[in-house]
């Protein structure tokens, strides 16, 4: 996983790996790549969406579907990311330099290493809904 956190809010995007199957849903397209990489994308609007705060202040956010993007190589999968993540924030007016970025690996266990209480009601998991 991918994590970017700016602004009191947080977006996370999940990177599968060649031994991971990608979820599919409608719309998705088939991707055959070593390395897939899904998480939300949004924007911000005047009315309506989702309201979330960022920053100390009241965004009205739209949800586009997640489109999962292939990648060859780990590396080239984590730099798209973490550039995906900066890019949403920006599109919601949060300075991209400001976005931390966290690469999350997974425990080996089956739990989610980056499992922790008290998380912003505004992340999301990478499918549009909120964790």
């Amino acid at each position: 996983m991918v994590r970017g956190r700016a602004a009191g809010t947080a977006l996370t995007g999940t990177l599968y790996e060649r031994d991971e199957r990608a979820p599919s849903f409608r719309g998705a397209p088939e991707i055959a790549a070593d390395y897939v990489w899904v998480c939300d994308e949004f924007y911000e609007v005047a009315s309506g969406g989702q309201v979330q705060r960022v920053d100390g202040r009241e965004v009205n956010v739209a949800f586009e579907s997640p489109a999962p993007r292939g990648y060859d190589s780990r590396e080239a999968a984590v730099r798209a990311a973490e550039e995906h993540v900066r890019t949403q924030f920006q599109r919601i007016g949060v300075d991209r330099e400001t976005v931390e970025i966290e690469v999350i690996e997974d425990a080996g266990d089956g739990t989610d290493a980056s499992h922790s209480p008290g998380r912003e009601a505004s992340e999301t998991d990478g499918t549009g809904d909120a964790r």
